[in-house]
């Protein structure tokens, strides 16, 4: 990726985080319509494990920050909850949590990918975020083979933001 390309990722980076540090100021009470009369319509929703509506305004699959709350059964929000960072991903247990899980915690993923040989592929979901709110991470969560469990994950660089070192302008 070129300077040019990284700059312009970065400022694009930078104007999404400003939008969400507006949605982070959302007060616990204020009513769900007010929210998205201001931040627009979520890019995820699904029913917690509580019962309650959980949504997810992501800036996937290029920005690094989902903002999720719940809806009460007022209509009003609870917490505002930036999602994509390492406390929340270590919430995630072996064979505990399924695809649904994941989404409804931390939204839609930025990539999804097979890896393997073809009688045990398993998908892979990469979510960017910022790890320690410093470096330009993925985090990857791996399936059990054609099935629904997560079996692992770790998170790794972006490679969105790696120097190509292969580029003419190197050598």
């Amino acid at each position: 990726m070129s300077i040019k390309n990284l700059a312009a990722m970065g400022m694009l980076a930078t104007l999404l985080a400003g939008c969400g540090t507006q949605i982070m100021k959302a007060q616990p009470g204020t009513p769900v319509v007010e929210i998205i009369a201001q931040h627009g319509k979520p890019s995820y929703e699904c029913t917690a494990k509580n019962g309650r509506k959980r949504l997810i305004w992501s800036q996937q699959p290029f920005g690094q920050y989902a903002w999720a709350t719940e809806v009460t059964p007022e209509g009003t929000i609870t917490e505002m909850t930036q999602v994509l960072a390492d406390q929340h991903f270590n919430r995630m247990s072996r064979g505990i949590w399924t695809r649904e899980d994941v989404l409804c915690e931390f939204g839609p993923p930025a990539d999804e990918e097979q890896v393997g040989i073809p009688e045990a592929r398993r998908d892979v979901w990469s979510y960017r975020y910022r790890q320690s709110d410093v470096w330009y991470s993925m985090m990857y969560v791996y399936f059990e083979p054609n099935g629904n469990r997560v079996i692992r994950f770790h998170s790794g660089p972006d490679p969105m933001f790696l120097e190509d070192w292969s580029a003419p302008d190197r050598h």
